[in-house]
């Protein structure tokens, strides 16, 4: 019964702490207000500005930012998502966060899955040339073909059970130079998990990534405060890598069916340019598993002796 107060409270919470990192982040310059000289204590706008904007009491904002009003209606939700200019990502966080805090969801989410099926593994090797990896929801590497564990340079040196790629972006020596665009990836990669952190604040798989990077990782506790969210999108990313030397390559990541959280993430260069040839080279480079072994049945052996 603690442990479902607790959750209670925790998605009772996040509404609050949602809206308070889009009003604190928010100028009265974007949203039409006019700010007369001297300082400004608050960072943003205050409540009653953003109460104001939105056609609402001051008293009710302050409830909702408190976690002490769980219920706001979908006109309200509304109102703040066009006070706060969110996006529609933004705006749909709002709403998954409001549904929770009211106990709309009839039951939790599906436990996410870490095991990858065989055939999955196939696929991952069909695709070569192609770097390909089955990631978690967490973004674990649960599993890869040659080039997509090398495409991380250095990735291959921690043991697969601590390969996860926002650990990878934060803590790992390489990441920095990997990325020319580190700073781009790295909200990216935040904003993914507080979108997931935000539905599901107790979960395990995200709880314990989450605990490591604030403590290990200023950069990632500066970001994680920001709040930000955006939905995943197909992109190019430009590697500098240390055996290929640079290429870009676009990225796809689509969910796998019938695995809870699981995604396979692929990269593809037009044939005939130097960046396909790059990925050529690092799927040579790549160090490849070990070869099967005889898996024939004993009698058929030994009927070949």
């Amino acid at each position: 019964m603690a442990s479902e107060q607790s959750t209670s409270r925790n998605a009772d919470m996040e509404l609050g702490r949602f809206l308070r990192a889009r009003r604190t982040q928010t100028s009265p310059d974007r949203v039409g207000l006019t700010v007369g000289a001297g300082l400004r204590r608050t960072p943003g706008l205050r409540r009653e500005e953003l109460a104001t904007l939105a056609g609402i009491s001051i008293d009710y904002y302050v409830r909702l930012e408190r976690g002490k009003e769980t219920r706001p209606s979908p006109s309200v939700l509304d109102a703040l998502s066009r006070a706060l200019h969110l996006d529609d990502a933004e705006h749909q966080h709002l709403r998954e966060l409001a549904a929770r805090a009211a106990r709309y969801t009839p039951e939790p989410p599906p436990p996410p899955s870490r095991t990858v099926r065989p055939h999955l593994k196939l696929i991952l090797e069909t695709l070569r040339p192609n770097p390909a990896y089955v990631v978690s929801r967490s973004m674990d590497v649960l599993a890869w073909n040659p080039g997509g564990l090398a495409l991380y340079a250095g990735l291959a040196d921690w043991p697969a059970t601590q390969r996860n790629l926002a650990r990878y972006l934060f803590l790992h020596p390489t990441a920095r130079t990997l990325f020319p665009d580190w700073d781009n990836q790295v909200r990216g990669c935040v904003a993914r998990l507080r979108t997931l952190a935000g539905t599901d604040p107790d979960a395990p798989d995200l709880t314990n990534l989450m605990g490591e990077l604030l403590l290990k990782s200023p950069d990632f506790a500066k970001l994680w405060e920001r709040y930000d969210v955006i939905g995943r999108k197909s992109v190019q990313k430009t590697f500098h890598h240390p055996q290929v030397g640079v290429l870009t390559l676009s990225g796809q990541g689509m969910h796998v069916e019938g695995t809870p959280g699981q995604r396979l993430g692929v990269y593809t260069a037009e044939p005939g340019t130097p960046d396909h040839d790059a990925m050529l080279l690092l799927d040579i480079a790549a160090p490849h598993p070990a070869k099967r072994p005889d898996t024939k049945p004993e009698q058929q052996r030994r009927g070949q002796s």
